[in-house]
């Protein structure tokens, strides 16, 4: 089994790391810091032996590098099991009073490096007649809240995406998820001063990503929303 995952060294990304190692599968993962990366992987490579990764550095908002990654990864392997384009980033902030440029900074990260990685990778899907992507949108993809702003933007759009990709998949037995959690306890929420237990975590997405990649071949689940059982943050 050959995963992609982006974003992979931090939250929901890393849990969905070591979810899909421990079930033996190979990952090709990204991330922006070097470092970050590194230490995942070693610690991947330690505790799963069977588990070959590969691994690239760079900010998936740049469309140029998001197309080398997705080169590197069709020249290392000769068939793809999953992508689970995760990558992203949040900036609170209202539309009418957030600075100039945030707007772009959130297309670029949240929407258009999946739109990027899934073209780049789709003819290989379409050639096998197989796989699976997941994109990780947010409840922030189906419902306005305060301080969502340009963040709230992307992840409608990043949901309206993957609804179009399942649609223009579906005849050729590829699989189109979107996941949108809630609240989960991530860096972007460390800071808050909120309680942790407040929070759903990571593993429980990386869990239902799962859950619903291991599936018989004939069921695909089209949506998950998923949100703390004490309601959202």
């Amino acid at each position: 089994m050959n995963v992609i995952i982006t974003g992979a060294t931090k939250g929901i990304g890393k849990a969905t790391a070591y979810k899909f190692a421990s079930e033996g599968a190979n990952l090709a993962i990204c991330a922006r810091t070097e470092g970050d990366l590194e230490s995942l992987s070693d610690d991947i490579s330690s505790k799963f032996p069977p588990s070959r990764v590969l691994k690239s550095h760079f900010d998936v908002a740049d469309k140029n590098e998001v197309k080398s990654f997705a080169e590197m990864v069709l020249k290392e392997w000769d068939h793809i099991d999953v992508l689970i384009n995760n990558a992203g980033m949040f900036k609170p902030g209202e539309i009418h009073k957030e600075e100039e440029g945030v707007l772009e900074e959130m297309i670029n990260t949240n929407l258009y490096s999946a739109y990027h990685l899934s073209r780049a990778l789709i003819p290989k899907f379409i050639e096998q007649k197989s796989g699976h992507i997941f994109n990780l949108c947010s409840t922030a993809s189906v419902i306005a809240y305060p301080n969502g702003g340009a963040y709230s933007i992307s992840k409608f759009a990043l949901l309206g995406m993957t609804k179009n990709l399942r649609k223009e998949l579906e005849t050729y037995n590829i699989k189109v998820t979107a996941i949108i959690p809630g609240a989960t306890f991530t860096d972007s929420w460390s800071d808050s001063g909120i309680p942790e237990d407040r929070f759903m975590a990571p593993e429980d997405i990386a869990s239902a990503i799962w859950s619903a990649y291991s599936l018989s071949p004939n069921a695909n689940v089209d949506e998950i929303l998923i949100r703390p059982v004490t309601g959202d943050v």
